[in-house]
């Protein structure tokens, strides 16, 4: 054989400079990459899934998946298939960089109350050069966002629960009412961590 066995280890290290447009973690950290497969003939079989269903970065992110992964000298062909079982959960990720990032703190999960706590939205929306869009809270720090979560975060007038707002979000993205609730708690403890969103001033807050 002319070419050399391109390793697992080896796809996984170049993944790992993949970074997801709306976290900032590769998608080997975020837990997104569930298989890699390399053949005798050195074709990359991949298996992956995403953070949130009708995520429009979808394209983007497999298309930086190929373009990392063409890199490897004597590579075939590149396969990239999305799956949804089982669904990303923040479970998924590496726990150091969850941990580093304040994600899925448990003091923050468990305050929630679904049927009570109502998000205010907090922050700005900016629209940059290129076009595309970022949400910016009050210490001027930037978060990539798309036009679902921009509106998502418009819906958070301070006056609907959890439920309320999962309710809504299941019938506009016309899915499950259990998947979109664990999307939207999700949403809302990462837009609360990038402080896009407070509790509301009524008092009805999310302390126990």
């Amino acid at each position: 054989m002319h070419t050399e066995q391109i390793t697992k280890e080896r796809v996984f290290s170049e993944l790992r400079k993949c970074m997801d447009p709306e976290i900032p973690v590769n998608v080997v950290d975020l837990g997104l990459i569930y298989n890699v497969d390399v053949t005798e003939k050195n074709n990359v079989d991949i298996k992956m899934t995403m953070t949130t269903r009708g995520c429009p970065l979808h394209d983007t992110l497999v298309n930086d998946v190929k373009k990392y992964i063409n890199t490897i000298e004597g590579v075939g062909q590149i396969n990239v298939e999305i799956v949804w079982d089982p669904p990303w959960s923040i479970e998924k990720m590496n726990p150091t960089v969850r941990d580093k990032l304040g994600f899925g703190k448990p003091a923050l999960r468990f305050q929630i109350d679904y049927d009570k706590f109502m998000a205010q939205k907090s922050g700005r929306v900016l629209k940059q050069e290129d076009g595309s869009l970022a949400l910016v809270n009050a210490k001027e720090q930037g978060f990539m966002v798309n036009e679902n979560i921009i509106q998502f975060w418009e819906s958070c007038t301070g006056n609907r629960t959890i439920s309320q707002l999962a309710d809504d979000f299941s019938q506009k993205l016309n899915l499950p009412r259990q998947q979109v609730e664990q999307e939207v708690v999700q949403l809302i403890q990462q837009l609360l961590e990038a402080e896009l969103l407070e509790a509301p001033k009524s008092g009805a807050d999310s302390k126990t």
